[in-house]
């Protein structure tokens, strides 16, 4: 399930910032599973850490436009 950056771009800072925050939230629990060796799926990894990516990186330029604006 990865995330649409269209779909991103949507949405409010405050919005992007929780998903952020459930996102590193998942990261974390994905880390502990595979440290425990219970992780079923590795790829999924690699995916919230990309999201995790992409959401900074929208809410980054949500910023700079705010800036360029003021």
């Amino acid at each position: 399930m990865a995330l649409d950056a269209k779909e991103l771009r949507d949405k409010t800072p405050d919005q992007l910032r929780d998903q952020l925050s459930d996102l590193k939230k998942e990261a974390f629990n994905l880390r502990f599973q595979q440290a425990s060796g219970q992780l079923e799926s590795t790829a999924r990894m690699r995916s919230v850490k990309r999201d995790v990516a992409r959401v900074k990186t929208i809410l980054n330029e949500k910023a700079a436009a705010a800036a360029s604006e003021a």
